[in-house]
Formats: C-alpha cells, structure tokens, sequence
C-alpha cells in the first residue's frame, strides 16, 4: 500500500466536479499538480486535508482511512498563495501556533521554531511583524509554520506565484532543503513548470476535475498523453498519418511536413506527433548532423520568455516552436521573414495516440 491514496474521489461544489480522482504517493515524493486554471488542483488539495467533504471515494494515509477525520486530526499541513500570516503575531508566534496544540512544553516550541526558523533563513526575522516583511520573507514564514508540527503530508497551493522570479528560485532551493530536513511528502498546486523541474519527482496533470496523465516529470513531459496534455505543457503537436515505415522509423504526413518519428506506428494511423521545442536546434543552413528531421520555414515569432527566447517557425500551415538563449539568436540574426532550419532527432519526435492515459 502507498503512503498517501487518492481513491475514486468525487465531489460536486458548485456545480464542479471531481470525477473519480485516483492519486498515490510515495513516503518522501515530491508529487507535483499541474493542470488549466479552474481544473480542480485547489480543490483535491482541500479535500485531502478535509475542507470539504467527498460524495464519494476514500483518503487513505499511511495505512489509516482518514476521509471522515477533522482536519486537525489528519495530521497534514497547507500553505497558500497569500500566506495567511496573523498580522497581530509576530513572526515567532506565527510559527509557533501550529505547535501549541501539540507541544505544551515552552522550551521544547522555542526549540522547534528557532530549527525551522533557521532551515529556512529568517531566525533574525522572529520579532518581527508580518507587515514589515517582503512576500519572499512572508511566505518563508508561512512554510516554517506549516513544517514546524512535522506533518506527515504537506500541501502547497501555489506558494511562489506571486513572487518574482529571483525570489521564487531562493525558495525553491530552501524549499528543497527543508523538505529533505523535516522528511515530509509534499503535494505542490503550481502553474510554474520550473516548480516542477526544481522540486517534483511525480506530476500528475489535472483538467476539468480529472487525472489526465501522471508520472515522472520527464516520461510525463516528453511522452505526454493526450493531445491536451501536450498543449498544455508547450509542446509543439502535429496531426497527420503514418506514410510509410523506412526500417525502424515510421514517417509521419503531418500538416504538409514529412516528420520521422523513432516511436512505433502503422503506415495509415492517424496520429499527433509532439515535439518539445527545447528539442529543436535553429540553424541558418543545412549542417551534418544524426537528426532525421531538417525542415526549412521562416522566422514567424520571437517572444522573450524570462532568459530563454522563444522562436516561432512557420512551415506551411505547419508552425514549430524552437526555444534559443539571447546569444544563440543574435548569432543567428532571427528576426520575422528570416529563413531557418528547424533541425530534430527522430527520438525526439513522440507519437501519441489518442486514449487517454489514467
């Protein structure tokens, strides 16, 4: 039996549903939750930890059916976007609150808190109000207080989305710390992909109240499944049909472009071929190389994305996205109307099918 198990959950608030959420965990994973605004992350998070009450399903924890305990009984800790730090506490007695129905012992709380405190850098902020903090410091406070009590199962609804970006990578890597200190297993909302990559060993994609796909972050984001999910994670996602098997290869006609693919396919399947734009190498000409697939378009787009640039390469009625550092596309002179090869491995270019993955 697994750590924590999501079994069958449903639930209808407001006309939203939660159909039959299935999820498992492993003591010490990482399990990232992704998936549209509005999909239901929040809502399987404050179900879990008892807000709401199933209508059907089971909320198993080490062992134990905890779906009908009250929240103060599951042993399980949340933390929210907004911190929901008590303005008339200092940052000590934020800290401090979640250990005092468990501890009694005044010494054994000072203890606890000045750990955490310093797990997380803010042991010179414990006199502190939380008005006078920065959000960086606000929600460091706000995860002490949710790992000082030690709880079996830590939930994180999009903790870092209203910082910048040098505060939420600072985080992740104390984040990352602290988890390792406390051995919690965490279950993280985020609409941040870098979340994912930093922090998570398992994703699971939510849409519409469902468990689309879940696996590890690389299988779930190089193979996703459907083609929601590729859309969903940026990948570039091309319908057409298998022409023609060339030994182990299959050639796939997809949206006028002839793409090889190293994944399995029977010439006449119809199916969409994903390709993750971190995977496509812009060149200026045809240069030797292993990789089956060198497609010629013309520069269509160029969008900066934090320190990465974005490059849209239009192909016909086909367009591939390519993501370039700002030195890679100077070098290459990019700008709109110029001519490009988008160049990828056949391995790189993943056929999905159309059943979905549970």
């Amino acid at each position: 039996m697994s750590f924590l198990e999501i079994r069958d959950l449903c639930l209808d608030v407001g006309g939203f549903e939660l159909s039959g959420i299935g999820l498992k965990a492993e003591k010490g994973d990482y399990l990232a939750l992704i998936g549209p605004s509005g999909s239901g992350k929040s809502l399987i998070l404050e179900t879990i930890i008892g807000f709401y009450g199933p209508e059907k399903g089971r909320i198993i924890l080490e062992g134990k059916d905890i779906t009908d305990l009250s929240p103060d009984m599951r042993h399980i800790s949340i933390v929210y976007q907004d911190h929901m730090l008590f303005p008339h506490m200092n940052v000590f007695e934020n800290i401090a609150y979640a250990l005092r129905k468990k501890v009694k012992d005044k010494k054994q709380i000072e203890t606890e808190v000045k750990q955490v405190a310093e797990v997380l850098g803010i042991s010179e902020l414990l006199h502190r109000k939380p008005t006078t903090l920065s959000g960086g410091e606000k929600q460091r406070a706000a995860l002490a207080r949710g790992l000082v009590a030690r709880p079996k199962l830590l939930l994180l609804d999009e903790p870092f989305s209203a910082l910048d970006t040098r505060t939420r990578e600072k985080l992740r890597e104390m984040l990352k710390k602290a988890i390792a200190d406390y051995s919690t297993t965490v279950l993280h909302v985020t609409h941040d992909f870098e979340d994912v990559w930093a922090l998570a060993n398992r994703v699971v994609v939510i849409r519409k109240g469902e468990v689309m796909q879940a696996g590890d972050p690389e299988s779930v984001f190089k193979r996703p499944s459907p083609d929601f999910v590729a859309e969903f994670l940026g990948t570039n996602v091309l319908k057409g049909k298998v022409k023609v098997l060339e030994g182990k290869l299959a050639v796939v006609e997809a949206e006028g472009l002839e793409i090889y693919s190293a994944d399995p396919a029977e010439p006449g399947e119809e199916v969409t071929v994903s390709i993750r734009p971190e995977e496509v190498i812009l060149a200026r000409e045809i240069v030797e190389s292993s990789a089956r697939n060198i497609l010629k378009g013309k520069v269509s787009g160029i969008f900066k994305k934090e320190h990465l640039v974005v490059v849209e390469v239009k192909m016909g009625s086909a367009e591939i996205k390519a993501v370039v550092t700002p030195t890679s596309c100077e070098m290459l002179g990019l700008e709109p109307g110029r001519e490009i090869y988008a160049v990828f491995k056949a391995s790189n270019a993943r056929i999905i099918r159309s059943t979905l993955h549970r």
